[in-house]
């Protein structure tokens, strides 16, 4: 236990030299070695061939990220950032995501709509809130503005619209609405 413990300790030295430290912990850092792979690969995919170079921590080269200092994540979360296709579209509002959420590939958080009137424009950005202990299904698109509670699920391929902040939803479809209640 006390070599695993000095060994995360000269990882971490050596890869916050890349990434800021604050994202090299939580379970995916002290429980596995998930982590460190992450960030190995990282290493090449973002500071070596410029893919996502600006994100201060472990990210797959498959996932867009507008803006990294508009989203906040508790680092045991870090698996969010590490799949396909996944959207992050956040320039001038934030994402905040809940802990222990997972976000399934392709996807589409955005904070922010083109002007109808003027396509070539976009909207002012709205924030997006996702609770904690939430699972978000796969191709689903969360629309700017919306929030979610704690406890939710939006079924595969869900575009989420508006707001849905009771606690154990099971929401789906397009546009999304309750479908089940789970707790």
């Amino acid at each position: 236990m006390l070599i695993k413990k000095i060994i995360v300790k000269i990882l971490q030295l050596f890869f916050s030299i890349f990434y800021q430290k604050k994202y090299l912990s939580g379970r995916f850092f002290e429980d596995t070695m998930g982590g460190w792979l992450w960030a190995f690969r990282s290493l090449f995919t973002q500071k070596l061939f410029g893919y996502n170079r600006n994100i201060p921590f472990p990210v797959s080269p498959f996932i867009s990220i507008s803006n990294p200092n508009n989203i906040e994540f508790h680092p045991d979360d870090i698996n969010n950032f590490q799949s396909f296709g996944v959207y992050f579209q956040n320039l001038d509002a934030n994402i905040k995501i809940g802990r222990h959420t997972y976000i399934a590939p392709n996807v589409g958080i955005i904070t922010t709509s083109h002007d109808l009137s003027d396509p070539t424009k976009h909207l002012s950005g709205k924030d997006i809130t996702i609770g904690q202990s939430c699972w978000i299904g796969m191709n689903s698109v969360l629309l700017p503005g919306t929030q979610l509670g704690d406890n939710i699920i939006v079924g595969a391929g869900s575009i989420v619209t508006k707001s849905f902040l009771e606690k154990g939803s099971v929401i789906a479809g397009n546009p999304a609405r309750i479908i089940k209640k789970i707790l």
